[in-house]
């Protein structure tokens, strides 16, 4: 019997559910193998399509003035030009419409804190070392790895980008070193990997001095690195690193003000300098406006240490200077007082930091997961509470707001969309339910 090749949309329309098993596929393939490419992939042939039988929330169901269950129904979704063009009955016997199965539609999920640039993943399996000497040791530690890391980055990048896509993730805050060591060549080749993958995935660039401002004389590239294409100027417990709180967090601020970027900044310490760091940058970006709504603290584990009179003053200063957190969701003895932080309406961002590298190897690209640990941490149990804990993995939107009104998707809104193997939102979160594919900007990824 001879081979019979299938033209891109017959393939879509016979491949069950046309969304499993394709994937978006880089312009740089050769034109003749579009139809049909390796592993059975292939390229949709536009932007504009339309997906069927896909499950959408619609509100919640009460009983007693609690949320029981949250209703869903399934829809038609119209994509045009990377955008969500129209939200249409369902026609379940539209042959020229992608069959979803059912499976039902979340905004794609985001990696807000992680470092793309330097991972052991894709490469041959490496435990962490035994660690001496604190952040100190490891910034020696790194000045040994990271030239023969940079040799292969771009291609380790790629591929952890793909790991985060298959959970879901369409975009990523990554830090990316700029030190003496790399100095900008590691910014250089995670910007080769995004813009291989630009058409798949979005990020945003995060200039992070990993070896202190001033300790290695990190400040001639920072100053470099803030004229080039980044978002946020970076670091990393500056009394700890450089000795100085004052003069790190004020060069800091100064270069973000002098090249409109955010600041993102790592902060371990949980003692007394810990508490001085979040207070000066609370007066900083007090005293510049500019930062409001730009400024985050990764980690910010000196909150989950604080008496309960300090800690609920200094969190709500925080939200009025509107900072925000970025925490991936420690446990143990570091458990966040996540739940306060959001009484005082700030903004709260996670991601899986580490991938697989030489400072943790637990990271598992998902960040559903991370929004699941918090619901177990807290006590986020019941219908509503966990399905407001999806925020964490959507950067912070939901389909229904607090009332049950949808308030996700809309016509106009960007297509970033991810199918899950769920019936909601609170199952999705308390299952780490599966993926089923992705969208990013109207293009099928995953």
């Amino acid at each position: 019997m001879s081979k019979q090749v299938l033209s891109r949309k017959n393939f879509i329309r016979q491949s069950g559910l046309g969304l499993m098993g394709l994937a978006f596929v880089p312009k740089t393939v050769n034109a003749q193998t579009t139809d049909e490419t390796k592993d059975g992939m292939a390229e949709y042939p536009s932007k504009n399509y339309t997906l069927k039988n896909v499950r959408l929330e619609t509100g919640f169901e009460y009983m007693d003035d609690e949320v029981t269950r949250t209703k869903t129904e399934l829809y038609c979704i119209t994509i045009a030009e990377g955008k969500i063009k129209k939200i249409s009955t369902n026609r379940p016997d539209d042959s020229e419409a992608i069959d979803a199965k059912g499976y039902l539609m979340l905004p794609a999920f985001k990696d807000m804190h992680i470092h793309l640039d330097k991972t052991f993943y894709g490469g041959a399996w490496q435990a962490t070392q035994r660690r001496t000497g604190g952040v100190k040791g490891m910034i020696a530690l790194e000045k040994e790895i990271l030239p023969r890391m940079l040799k292969t980055s771009t291609e380790r990048a790629e591929k952890l980008i793909v790991l985060l896509q298959s959970k879901g993730t369409s975009f990523a805050r990554s830090h990316v070193n700029i030190e003496p060591t790399s100095k900008l060549q590691s910014l250089k080749n995670l910007q080769k990997a995004l813009e291989n993958r630009k058409d798949s995935f979005g990020a945003e660039i995060v200039a992070f001095p990993q070896h202190g401002v001033f300790y290695t004389d990190s400040a001639p590239y920072l100053k470099e690195a803030a004229q080039m294409d980044i978002d946020f100027i970076g670091g990393v417990d500056p009394y700890t690193i450089d000795g100085a709180i004052e003069k790190t967090i004020d060069f800091t601020v100064q270069l973000a003000l002098d090249n409109q970027k955010g600041i993102d900044l790592h902060l371990h310490e949980t003692g007394e300098s810990g508490l001085k760091t979040v207070q000066y940058l609370i007066q900083k970006v007090n005293e510049n406006p500019f930062l409001k709504g730009k400024t985050y603290i990764s980690h910010a584990f000196v909150l989950g240490k604080l008496d309960k009179n300090v800690q609920e003053d200094t969190i709500e200063q925080l939200g009025a200077a509107e900072i925000g957190i970025v925490s991936t969701i420690p446990f143990g003895n570091l458990i966040m007082p996540i739940p306060m932080i959001y009484k005082h309406n700030v903004e709260v961002l996670t991601g899986n930091d580490s991938i697989i590298d030489h400072w943790n190897t637990f990271g598992s690209g998902s960040v559903l997961q991370k929004a699941n640990l918090m619901a177990q941490l807290y006590g986020y149990t019941t219908e509503f509470s966990l399905s407001r804990c999806l925020k964490l993995a959507t950067g912070d939107i939901l389909p229904l707001d607090n009332m049950g009104e949808q308030q996700w998707p809309k016509s106009g809104d960007a297509a970033n969309i991810v199918l899950v193997d769920a019936s909601c939102s609170a199952e999705a979160v308390s299952r780490i339910s599966e993926v089923k594919s992705l969208i990013h900007e109207g293009n099928i990824v995953y």
